[in-house]
């Protein structure tokens, strides 16, 4: 087990112990009261500065066309979230479930899209060869877990959705634009890890 899987381990386990005001977790009020339920793959490479692992999604996609997101979707009949975390990032990049070390599912985020996203936590190897696949993933890209963590990288921003007011987190890291259910699922999970004190261990 690696330094990281470890220390990811502990953190956790105590972040998820505590009762924590103010996480986004809820946009249903923007949808229709229906949802379906859905899960993410929130992947840490484990290098020497941690990254998150994530994509563009195709401009053709229905769905949130040329976000930045997780590998994930929705969960298949039987499935739990983190079975359907791992068969999304095998689909979309060709991750092998037996190459991620999963840490364990955070809070399930409500979508203003119906969908019920459940984010499961792993580590992935430095040294995998990501096969995008052309109908779900543009492009892939790494960012560094302690800046998608800082609170002061997070813009809140806010625009008309459905004739109301609706403000979203907006994270932006070279080129790449990270903001809506993605952004506000990494604020939650900076809340949870105590990613500061990992750092200084």
């Amino acid at each position: 087990m690696s330094t990281l899987v470890a220390r990811l381990r502990g953190l956790h386990a105590e972040g998820h112990a505590l009762a924590i005001d103010g996480l986004r977790i809820d946009d249903s009020h923007f949808g229709d009261g229906e949802s379906r339920d859905a899960a993410v793959l929130a992947g840490i490479v484990d290098r020497p500065r941690p990254t998150f692992l994530l994509t563009h999604r195709p401009s053709s996609m229905r769905a949130h066309p040329g976000q930045v997101a997780f590998p994930g979707g929705k969960l298949d009949p039987g499935e739990s979230a983190v079975d359907a975390a791992l068969r999304e990032a095998w689909e979309e990049l060709a991750i092998p479930p037996e190459a991620v070390e999963v840490i364990g599912e955070s809070d399930t985020y409500r979508t203003g899209t119906g969908y019920a996203v459940t984010p499961v936590i792993a580590v992935l190897p430095p040294n995998l060869e990501l096969v995008p696949n052309p109908l779900e993933v543009a492009q892939w890209f790494e960012a560094p877990v302690d800046y998608l963590f800082d609170a002061a990288n997070h813009v809140l921003q806010s625009a008309m959705s459905k004739g109301r007011q609706r403000e979203f987190i907006d994270i932006r890291w070279q080129e790449h634009r990270i903001w809506g259910v993605t952004a506000a699922i990494i604020a939650n999970l900076s809340r949870r890890l105590d990613w500061a004190r990992h750092a200084d261990a």
